[in-house]
């Protein structure tokens, strides 16, 4: 056996278990894609006679480039909020792949994604790895380039976000998330019946804005109110724990939709868009 055809062999013996750790770290199917693809890149332009645990070694090369992407998509959502790719969402279908289905169907599912979308990279990288991959702290820092304790002190404080949004009584924030997609969906494709579907009968949208008609009532007076406009440059965020919307065109955060539900669907839609209240709003952009 050649030693091109023992890689490639080692590699794919170790493909899922790739793909479940950049999954979860990425909480995107094709970016964890290019995650493992890249793996392979470094593996096949590396000693591997000199590689003693190849498996270690392949988690630690697709955790890098893990961390790499969410701090590239970082600096990218600092540059301008419109350079999102308003195409991607966490939770992509699973194109009948029997892996992917079991990946995107186990205990790590939107919810705990929606979550690990407020933590920053290193935070989320130290989570992932130890406490649903049982990685050492000890292997974790040089990952993350810090030491065992400082890696330690990321997972905890990763966790204790985590357990709180978990624990936050009757929130659903995968479902609120699923109803904030197909929302965006549908204001940006001009889509009035999606929008509509989305939207309680007995919805209500108030606004802080100037010239505001103050309440506005009914699912169809709603919709009208938030077709078009700045669809765009709208994207989801945890807007005081709760999935809501802001607008951010240019990168300047403009105004923030805050949402409430009942019973799968959204029933309260407050524009906020003066400067104090702004101000005062626990916001958290989600990733796209």
């Amino acid at each position: 056996m050649n030693d091109a055809y023992w890689l490639t062999e080692q590699f794919e013996a170790h493909r899922s278990h790739l793909r479940s750790v950049a999954y979860r770290v990425l909480g995107n199917w094709n970016e964890a894609e290019d995650a493992v693809q890249e793996s392979w890149l470094r593996l096949s332009r590396s000693d591997a006679a000199g590689i003693e645990n190849i498996g270690g070694w392949l988690t630690t090369v697709v955790s890098r480039v893990c961390l790499d992407m969410l701090r590239s998509r970082k600096a990218r959502r600092e540059e301008s909020m419109e350079a999102w790719d308003a195409g991607q969402t966490i939770d992509p279908e699973s194109g009948g792949d029997p892996e992917r289905e079991a990946i995107l169907a186990d205990s790590v599912g939107i919810a705990l994604l929606v979550v690990l979308g407020t933590l920053n990279p290193e935070e989320r990288i130290a989570f992932v790895l130890h406490d649903i991959f049982a990685v050492p702290y000890a292997e974790i820092g040089p990952i993350v380039g810090r030491t065992e304790i400082a890696a330690r002190q990321l997972a905890s404080r990763a966790r204790r976000r985590v357990q709180g949004a978990r624990a936050s009584a009757g929130t659903d924030l995968g479902a609120q998330r699923a109803l904030v997609d197909s929302f965006l969906a549908a204001a940006r494709s001009g889509d009035f019946e999606a929008l509509l579907s989305v939207l309680d009968p007995g919805a209500v949208l108030r606004s802080d804005r100037e010239n505001a008609e103050g309440e506005v009532r009914g699912a169809r007076a709603v919709a009208e109110q938030l077709m078009g406009g700045r669809a765009k440059a709208a994207h989801p965020a945890l807007v005081n724990g709760e999935v809501g919307v802001a607008v951010s065109p240019g990168g300047q955060l403009l105004l923030v939709l805050a949402l409430s539900y009942a019973n799968g669907k959204i029933v309260g839609v407050d524009v906020i868009s003066e400067a104090a209240r702004l101000e005062e709003l626990d916001l958290v952009a989600l990733d796209e």
